[in-house]
């Protein structure tokens, strides 16, 4: 690889790298950590998306956008919690299946009711930072990408202090391996999760914003981002959050070299590729116990 190969694919993978960390950050909390088949988390990024474009036609700035629906997807994701758990997880037998139709046949009803309102035809959002560059050492990266790795490093650093420094943090921890122990020590299992799938949910408005800042979106586009997602979350350990930033890094910078020497066609299936070779040798993820 020549020198200028090089740092063409730094200066390309890293950003994309920390991009598909902040998007991947709310699966890693609802999957990785709670134990809820999240399938339809691209849904609700694409959802993230489009109420970053409605509130960008009336002035606001995408990411400002992202941080006012932090609340609305709250709100949002405790009350899909709750039906899921009334619905679904309380009758304890094939909770798995149970959970996974639940969130298939969720993804499929937003996809459904995106396009009936947005219809097919892509949208996008305009920002001063969208569409220009900055120049580092010869190389351009584009602003919007700069953006989003700033973004994606203060959720994971902000994420990850609370559930380190606060009770509910630490609780949310320790839900999907001993409910009992947390029985006794006062915190209420079912309450806990539901708390920690509004945070998962939450924090997909920022990421959504952040989709439809790097590029176009179309309400089919969640199917792009399934497997991405979940191969991040998987090749990082599950619950580690630090494993999903370390495991986003990895796939991008293989992504944007793969994207250099092999061409598009190859960098789809980057990380499939490193997921089946990470797990034939380590089954747990690069961060997983």
């Amino acid at each position: 690889m020549s020198l200028d190969l090089f740092y063409h694919v730094l200066a390309a993978g890293i950003p994309l790298g920390f991009f598909y960390a902040a998007v991947s950050i709310g699966l890693s909390l609802a999957f990785g950590l709670i134990d809820i088949p999240h399938i339809a988390h691209p849904a609700f990024l694409l959802l993230g998306s489009y109420g970053t474009y409605l509130l960008n036609m009336q002035g606001v700035d995408p990411i400002v956008a992202g941080i006012i629906l932090v609340p609305v997807f709250y709100l949002f994701g405790m009350g899909v919690y709750q039906f899921y758990h009334v619905s679904f997880e309380r009758h304890g037998s094939d909770t798995a299946v149970r959970g996974l139709a639940f969130f298939f046949g969720l993804s499929f009803v937003l996809e459904a009711a995106l396009i009936a309102i947005f219809g097919v035809n892509l949208h996008t959002v305009t920002a001063p930072y969208i569409g220009q560059s900055v120049e580092i050492a010869g190389i351009r990266i584009p602003t919007r990408m700069l953006v989003a790795c700033a973004i994606g490093i203060i959720l994971t650093l902000g994420v990850t202090l609370y559930l380190s420094r606060t009770f509910t943090g630490r609780a949310l921890k320790a839900v999907a391996q001993d409910q009992r122990a947390l029985l006794l020590v006062g915190a209420e299992p079912v309450k806990i999760k539901r708390i920690g799938f509004a945070i998962a949910t939450a924090v997909t408005a920022i990421a959504g914003a952040l989709l439809i800042i790097t590029g176009p979106v179309e309400p089919g586009l969640d199917r792009a981002y399934i497997g991405k997602t979940f191969c991040v979350v998987v090749l990082g350990g599950m619950g580690s959050l630090w494993g999903t930033l370390v495991a986003a890094l990895i796939v991008g910078l293989t992504e944007s070299f793969v994207l250099s020497t092999a061409g598009a066609s190859w960098a789809a299936a980057v990380s499939f590729g490193l997921l089946l070779l990470l797990l034939a040798f380590r089954p747990s993820g690069l961060f997983g116990k």
